[in-house]
Order: structure tokens, then sequence, then C-alpha cells
């Protein structure tokens, strides 16, 4: 079976297919629902949303569900992939990684929440609370996904299977998100650290994108 040996071409490709996955479907639920959905400051105006839309809110809630199976798959073989370089390093990047993934879950529960109240045409006041959770929910997992890009990061530098230069992009770039949830929760008149955060958020989506591509057409060095 594919998933017998985590050290061949066709193993990398399934890992990087998922991964592209996560990036297709977590776009859409993260990015383009929510900016169809929320309007910020307006809690009234999110239910109203959610009511009008609620096909397309259910739709965000599914591709955040199917994010996080593709997110526990993709974490597995990952570990699979990088245990032989540094278990500890591998292990621990494994677990960051489903520590975002279980407050993800948890993020749900609000969206469910949320569209609770619309049904019922509840109280904007407590919408506003749920949309401030999930905001905080946010600034959460990305600490976790800091974590997990710092040490993926390094054990893809470490490995010697696959360019260095991508490595150094997910440890670079990964301090990107760290920067975002400081800036989001602790100093958002800081706007030099808002500056450096988008660069390195571009720096880590390059990084990442080019992994996953890099599994699905090359695999790691040597594979057969």
């Amino acid at each position: 079976m594919i998933f017998d040996n985590p050290t061949t071409r066709s193993y990398a490709r399934l890992t990087g297919s998922f991964y592209l996955g996560i990036a297709v479907f977590g776009a859409f639920a993260i990015g383009y629902v929510p900016s169809q959905i929320v309007v910020d400051g307006d809690a009234a105006a999110t239910l109203a949303n959610v009511t009008a839309r609620r096909g397309l809110f259910n739709a965000g809630i599914g591709a955040d569900a199917l994010v996080m199976m593709l997110e526990v798959m993709t974490t597995t073989m990952i570990y699979q992939m990088f245990r032989r370089v540094n278990e500890t390093l591998a292990f621990a990047a494994a677990l960051a990684r489903f520590g975002m993934v279980a407050v993800m879950g948890a993020m749900l529960l609000l969206h469910g929440g949320l569209l609770s109240l619309a049904k019922v045409g509840g109280d904007p006041a407590l919408a506003q609370i749920l949309l401030d959770a999930h905001h905080s929910g946010v600034w959460i997992w990305q600490v976790f996904f800091t974590l997990h890009l710092w040490l993926l990061g390094t054990l893809v530098i470490r490995s010697g299977l696959y360019p260095r230069l991508l490595g150094l992009g997910l440890v670079i770039g990964g301090t990107g998100y760290l920067l975002d949830s400081l800036y989001s929760f602790a100093f958002p008149d800081a706007s030099a650290l808002g500056y450096l955060r988008i660069g390195l958020l571009v720096i880590v989506t390059l990084s990442e994108v080019g992994f996953a591509l890099w599994l699905v057409v090359r695999g790691p060095r040597g594979a057969q």
C-alpha cells in the first residue's frame, strides 16, 4: 500500500496533495466565506448575512471540517517522513500541528452557535461575543502553527532531501503567524509590526505552497 513506506515518491505525492487540499479548502473557509458573511463591528448585519446566505455559511463549516481531516492525515504523514531525521523534533512538530487542529475544532462550535442564533433571531450582543471568541481562536492556533513551521523548516533543512531555501522560508516566514497574533491581540497600533507580519506571511505562504508542490512534482531526493 501507498502508506507502507514513507520514503517513496508516491507517499510524498499523496502528502503534498493533502497539503494542497488544505490550502484550497482553507482559503475558501477562512478567506472567502468570512469576507461574504462577517461585517466587522456589526454583529446584527453578520447574523442577517448568515440567515440570507445560510448555504454559503454551511459550506464554509463543511470546508473547515474537511481541512481538519486533511490536517490529521498530512500531519501524520509528515511525521513519518521526517522522524528518521530527528524523531523528537518530528513528534513535537506533529503535536504542535494537532494542537492547532484541536483549536480549530473548538472554533467550529462557535460557528455552530452563530448559526443557531441566526435561526432564532438571537441577540446581536451574544453574536458579537461568539465572533470575538472565534477571532481569539485564530490568534491561539497561529501560535501552535508557528511552532510547527519552525520545527518542520528545521527538519527540511537538516534532512538534505529537499531544498534548504524552502526550509528557511518555513522557519523565517512562519514567525509571521506569531507576529500576526501579537499584532491583532496585543499591539494593534504598532504599524511596523503590521507591515513586518505581512511580509513574513507572504514568505511562509510561498514556502508552504512550494514545499507541497515539491512533494507532488519531485518528492525527496533519491526516492523511487
